[in-house]
């Protein structure tokens, strides 16, 4: 991998942690193990950016098959596109998208980001400039199983709901959409997935604090928080299928914990003030049982007064 792969985000990023050297493989196309592995996927996860360059992230889902590449290049979504999601309807050619592809069965993901390079009524096609997998330590282990799928609604929330808050307050997955406004080949827009013990993000009022434990070095997300501080989250229901979607603003905190607490095995923290929320009813048509948590993430500690 070569230090072209980062953009300066990246760079400040791993500087400001302390990483002097960062190792790993990014590629410009999928091999053939990637290749493999969203094919088999039910559901993937997708970032972009609306209208007024805020980033919003969304979820398709379908039987294996429905991602498919007919060339290393290429990525192909075959699902219903709906447009009262603004991710969704935001999914036009030219448009700049990270994919986060994960399974909840194995505790693998994988990533891609690139264009879109085409579309139609049932089908989005990617041009992937970035392919690379990414660390498994704090996703547990969910048995999914599908349910018979019904109407999709959408709640514009003025403010946080007592679901809304539960939610954020139990969750022990969460995923964010960030965009670096770099050149598409150093990332564009990208989705990432964040896990730790039920909990472990603190909320306060409208304010999200996330403690940022150790992984592969790569600081994605966290540069491109440091270029563009505006990011999109996804907390899903995995009881209800219920998606809620969350946009705010960002800040890195390098140094220091906040509101004089602290969480065991965190590196950092960030903080995401919310300025937009909206709820998915029904939007996940996967329910999930028998929660196994990564040896990693019971490592981790909760939210403790310093």
């Amino acid at each position: 991998m070569q230090r072209a792969s980062f953009h300066q985000g990246e760079l400040q990023a791993q500087a400001l942690a302390g990483f002097s050297e960062v190792g790993g493989n990014i590629y410009s196309a999928m091999p053939d193990q990637h290749r493999e592995f969203f094919a088999g996927l039910r559901y993937v996860f997708v970032g972009t950016l609306d209208d007024e360059q805020w980033p919003v992230a969304t979820v398709f889902s379908g039987p294996p098959g429905f991602m498919r590449t007919p060339d290393a290049g290429h990525l192909r979504i075959s699902a219903r596109r709906w447009e009262e999601d603004p991710a969704q309807a935001a999914l036009v050619p030219g448009q700049s998208v990270g994919l986060l592809g994960l399974d909840f069965s194995n505790r693998r993901r994988n990533r891609a980001n690139g264009v879109i390079s085409r579309t139609d009524k049932n089908r989005i096609e990617i041009a992937v400039n970035q392919s690379f997998g990414n660390c498994p330590k704090y996703i547990q282990v969910r048995d999914l199983s599908a349910v018979e799928p019904g109407p999709v609604t959408i709640e514009r929330l003025a403010h946080l709901d007592v679901a809304a808050r539960e939610l954020i307050s139990h969750a022990d997955t969460c995923f964010i959409a960030s965009s670096s406004q770099a050149e598409l080949a150093q990332g564009g827009v990208d989705i990432s997935h964040r896990g730790g013990r039920p909990g472990f993000v603190y909320l306060a009022g409208n304010t999200l604090w996330i403690p940022d434990f150790r992984g592969n070095r790569y600081m994605n997300t966290l540069g491109n928080l440091l270029i563009q501080p505006r990011a999109a989250m996804l907390f899903i229901d995995f009881e209800r299928g219920d998606v809620l979607h969350l946009q705010g603003t960002t800040q890195v905190l390098w140094q220091q914990s906040p509101d004089n607490q602290w969480v065991e095995g965190a590196e950092r923290y960030w903080r995401f003030d919310i300025e937009r929320a909206w709820r998915f009813v029904n939007a996940f048509p996967l329910r999930a049982q028998n929660v196994d948590y990564s040896p990693h993430t019971l490592a981790t500690g909760l939210w403790t007064p310093a």
